[in-house]
């Protein structure tokens, strides 16, 4: 079996696959200062617990936190006896990355984007709700555009309820109407429909920027990933789907095309 990790920011997911089937995969928040046998205990633990007992054979890594990244190769090779694939310079994508300096385009970007390509078969937008909340663009002919990154929804609410002395930290759901009779309604109907406008802002502009650039070509598929994926794409006119197994399907694809 294929084991991929995917390290963000404030999670990490992984996934178990058999060739192109995916599993199962679980999701635990990244602590940097875990050790070898922490993250090599907690998953085999998690194994355990969904009735499993891999023949893991091979592992491929995705990694937007570097202080995380040596345990995890450590982990591969200390638990299941193998070095990790990692996605960064030098690993074979099948897309031509045109940013500036493609070494500056984060792996969980380029990771996505190939699977995102890779369903749709055409041109596509990737918006994937993490820390960050990151647009990236994939053209017609499978060509890493560029995209915009945006203050993630979480931190905009972090942020209410650390800097306004009154206001408390609030769950983030669709409210019942936008105006809220309460504070804490109030915030929800911010932070939802405030974030709502700011993805269908974004990506209408970007499939404005795309057709001018591609005036006779389709209009790209956009794709929703990430924790808050379903909530966001609930309220929003321009997400098309949503996938949350998007960067474990693209770390699956590019480990098929390494191998």
């Amino acid at each position: 079996m294929l084991l991929v990790i995917d390290v963000g920011n404030t999670n990490t997911v992984l996934g178990l696959y058999d060739e192109a089937r995916a599993i199962r995969t679980f999701r635990i928040r990244t602590v940097k200062d875990r050790t070898v046998d922490e993250i090599g205990i907690l998953v085999h633990s998690l194994f355990e617990r969904a009735g499993l007992k891999p023949e893991v054979e091979a592992a491929i890594v995705s990694c937007v936190v570097p202080d995380t990244l040596s345990a995890y190769l450590a982990m591969c090779r200390t638990y299941f006896d193998l070095g990790a694939l990692v996605v960064g310079p030098g690993i074979r994508t099948g897309m031509p990355i045109l940013a500036d300096n493609p070494r500056e385009v984060g792996a969980d970007r380029i990771v996505n984007s190939v699977a995102a390509y890779d369903r749709v078969q055409g041109p596509c937008v990737v918006v994937d709700f993490g820390t960050a909340t990151t647009f990236d663009c994939v053209s017609g002919r499978g060509e890493y555009l560029g995209g915009v990154i945006a203050p993630g929804l979480v931190i905009s609410a972090e942020a209410l309820f650390q800097r306004a002395s009154k206001l408390p930290r609030v769950n983030i759901e669709r409210p019942r109407r936008v105006i809220g009779r309460n504070t804490v309604h109030s915030m929800q109907s911010g932070l939802f429909y405030g974030y709502v406008g700011l993805v269908d802002g974004v990506v209408t502009r970007l499939l404005d920027e795309y057709a001018e650039r591609a005036p006779d070509g389709p209009r790209p598929q956009v794709i929703a990933t990430g924790g808050l994926a379903g909530v966001i794409a609930d309220g929003s006119t321009t997400i098309d789907a949503v996938d949350d197994d998007l960067t474990l399907t693209g770390l699956q694809l590019l480990y098929a095309l390494n191998r």
